[in-house]
């Protein structure tokens, strides 16, 4: 009857190979019985390796459905049109609204992400990690809004969403005109931009 040793108790036997007829021990396992006892080992191992290998994969794809489906390309919304104005600010009708239209002299109470002209971020009224949005409100007066800005926000509806590149000959020209962040770093960071071209991504929220 073939019988087995735990894996351990191999380990602990000098390799066969060394023993002869004459010299092996009595109680030394015969060589056949090694290398059948070892094969059976090694067999199982693989085996169990195989089967753990397998197992952890599926496992893997089932925790992590990522991994065995490709992502979906994020597309930017198409551009309706593009607009330069004749003090050099640039923008783009990204969404066009269907609500009331705001006018010079109106109030109007928008969320904006500012960033630096190379993308680098610098002020939002959205939070980029919860979403939450904390609207400001802005009056379409050159003499307390960067003019910009302000030649931005003229003519939208409500709903509708503008991206716009202001030279900083109508932005920031001193440190009283709106919008400007509460907290002081971001507003430290926006001032010590205001020398450059400014990103605006403005979205019109009401008419006052």
């Amino acid at each position: 009857m073939m019988y087995a040793l735990p894996f351990q108790t191999l380990l602990h036997f000098p390799c066969a190979s060394k023993f002869t007829s004459s010299t092996r021990p009595k109680d030394a396992m015969p060589m056949d019985l090694h290398r059948k006892v070892s094969s059976l080992e090694i067999k199982r191992l693989s085996r169990r390796m195989v089967l753990n290998f397998c197992g952890f994969n599926t496992l893997l794809l089932s925790i992590n459905p990522v991994l065995a489906a490709p992502m979906p390309e994020m597309k930017e919304p198409e551009v309706i049109r593009t607009l330069e104005l004749p003090n050099g600010v640039r923008f783009q009708e990204v969404i066009e609204g269907e609500g009331p239209e705001a006018q010079e002299g109106d109030t109007v109470e928008v969320n904006y992400v500012c960033r630096r002209s190379n993308g680098y971020f610098v002020h939002s009224t959205v939070d980029q990690f919860s979403g939450e949005s904390s609207p400001v409100i802005l009056p379409l007066d050159e003499n307390q809004i960067i003019k910009g800005l302000k030649e931005v926000l003229i003519g939208m509806k409500v709903g509708g969403k503008r991206r716009a590149l202001i030279p900083p000959s109508v932005g920031y020209v001193n440190e009283n005109l709106k919008p400007i962040p509460d907290e002081f770093g971001p507003r430290r960071s926006l001032f010590s931009h205001a020398n450059e071209p400014l990103i605006f991504e403005v979205q019109l929220l009401k008419v006052l």
